[in-house]
């Protein structure tokens, strides 16, 4: 197949980010099977306007608010008549591909999360009102003519309440450290929230709910694991036995993780959480807030759920914490996600299907065997 694919950000964009990993990790999977596959992205400093990544072409142009007229004006230049398939990645913002691809080329969407409440912590108020209840609403709704491939039910049950009725849930993808760390539990209890220090992902309401749970546990501690621009903040009114590590190497952040006794996570909502699945691989629990996305990612490692306030999650730490300071998880490699070799199969078969694109399925053996 000739495919296009249209996202925001490609690998090499400062902000990108799991999607960008996730369309990565799918496409050289996608070439190395023998297909033709180009990438169109924002421009990103210091790199070329087109070249070749893991034997895929990728075109760049505009910025993050300009990358969606470019992605059409491209297409009426260049790529027109040249593709089978037309993927329309959407972060927030959709492309609405199947509004302006008039060759006979098939459409899909695929969809990481919606935006929903994270408008309010990432936007000024105004801004955020109209965000959430006006502008992704009407991008959603425009979108729902388009068949949509979602990497979770929680981002699946999103859609459809925007209208969607083609909605195919796609497994998301996990490739385990190499090597496991080989460490023990350490002999204190030790919590780990790993994420970056923004205002989503609720790193406060962790700091809060290991201080109500040091009224039971007193040795109770907590690692700060990530960067970003609330970190000097929230360092400096750290209260007792809370550390911030700040970013660290990925070798250290396998370890602390592995070392620590339960993983906990507390975002407004994600497309799946791939840091718990990151955990569970590790054989760390999680105790997760009951959200789209976490909800997912939680349950499917045999992790714990629980309303998403501190209180609520103090009460649950205090409730397990005991029993998982004396027993050793075992690892789950894929935590309740799929290889890669699975995921780029499955995507692709169901592309092929709302394409109704001629050839056999994909098969995980043969991805594999050509990667």
């Amino acid at each position: 197949m000739r495919i296009l694919v249209l996202n925001w950000r490609d690998l090499t964009h400062p902000a990108a980010g799991g999607a960008e990993v996730y369309t990565e990790q799918v496409l050289r999977r996608w070439v190395a099977a023998g297909h033709e596959v180009t990438l169109f992205a924002a421009a990103v400093n210091g790199r070329p306007v087109a070249e070749i990544v893991d034997g895929y072409r990728v075109v760049r142009a505009g910025n993050r608010f300009t990358v969606y007229r470019e992605a059409k004006r491209w297409w009426n230049r260049y790529g027109r008549g040249r593709f089978d398939v037309v993927i329309d990645e959407t972060n927030t913002v959709p492309f609405l591909a199947h509004k302006w691809v008039d060759d006979g080329a098939k459409t899909i969407a695929l969809v990481h999360q919606t935006c929903e409440e994270i408008w309010h912590h990432n936007a000024p108020p105004g801004v955020a009102h109209l965000g959430r209840h006006l502008l992704e609403p009407s991008w959603l709704r425009r979108l729902s003519g388009s068949p949509i491939l979602a990497v979770s039910d929680s981002t699946r049950d999103a859609l459809t309440r925007f209208g969607a009725h083609d909605v195919t849930v796609v497994p998301e993808g996990y490739e385990p450290p190499a090597t496991l760390p080989q460490v023990a539990k350490e002999s204190t209890p030790t919590a780990v929230f790993c994420g970056r220090m923004v205002s989503y992902k609720r790193p406060w309401d962790v700091i809060g709910a290991v201080r109500l749970a040091r009224q039971e546990i007193p040795d109770l501690r907590l690692w700060m694991i990530g960067g970003g621009p609330m970190l000097d903040r929230l360092r400096a009114a750290a209260p007792e036995g809370v550390e911030f590590l700040g970013r660290v190497s990925e070798e250290e952040k396998h370890e602390r993780m592995a070392r620590a006794h339960v993983h906990l996570a507390t975002s407004v909502r994600e497309g799946w959480g791939l840091v718990v699945t990151e955990a569970a691989a590790l054989g760390t629990s999680t105790i997760a807030y009951d959200v789209p996305g976490l909800r997912d990612s939680t349950r499917a490692a045999d992790g714990v759920v629980t309303a998403p306030t501190p209180e609520a999650m103090a009460s649950r730490i205090v409730e397990l914490l005991p029993g998982l300071t004396t027993a050793a998880t075992a690892p789950m490699p894929f935590g309740g996600a799929k290889s890669w070799d699975e995921v780029a199969a499955a995507v692709l078969d169901a592309v092929r299907m709302h394409a109704r694109v001629p050839g056999a399925l994909a098969t995980v053996t043969e991805l594999r065997r050509a990667a």
